[in-house]
């Protein structure tokens, strides 16, 4: 039986790429600690690759530092190089990957931008009542009209 389980965090951000033939595969690495008693611990460093519909799930969601948790085999790849060179890879091919710290970072904060720009838009259109502001509406028109050649000035804020 070729049965993998992992429990580590990403080394860095996963990387998604389309194969000629239209299959979507993300590699990623995932360290893990092994302790070794009296203490200390040991990293260990896997490298993982998933396709398919799997693979655009963790391209998007995943980031480095999220802990995951990952079911698949392990798998070792030989090719030669153009000099000749005989090369061997080992990996991780997932099946089932499981986020276990929550979305990116990056996620939070573009849901934190997202929803101040929403309560600031829904604040003027608040403020504007059901006939609007017409001064304001007159200098976002102003403001996108070009500037004659010549006229440029500088406006203090």
């Amino acid at each position: 039986m070729n049965r993998v389980l992992l429990t580590g965090r990403l080394t860095r951000d996963p990387e998604m790429r389309s194969l000629a033939s239209g299959k979507a595969v993300t590699q990623f690495s995932v360290a893990t600690n092994e302790y070794i008693g009296q203490g200390k611990e040991k990293a260990e460093y896997h490298n993982v690759v998933c396709w398919d519909r799997l693979a655009q799930t963790c391209g998007e969601f995943l980031g480095k530092g999220q802990q995951v948790a990952i079911e698949g085999r392990i798998q070792t790849r030989s090719w030669d190089d153009d000099r000749g060179q005989r090369h061997w890879k080992t990996e991780i091919v997932a099946n089932h990957v499981e986020m276990l710290s929550g979305r990116r970072k990056k996620d939070y904060a573009a849901e934190a931008a997202a929803n101040g720009l929403a309560a600031q838009a829904a604040s003027y259109s608040a403020d504007d009542g059901p006939d609007g502001d017409d001064d304001e509406a007159t200098a976002i028109a102003a403001a996108s009209e070009p500037i004659p050649e010549g006229e440029e000035a500088v406006v203090a804020a």
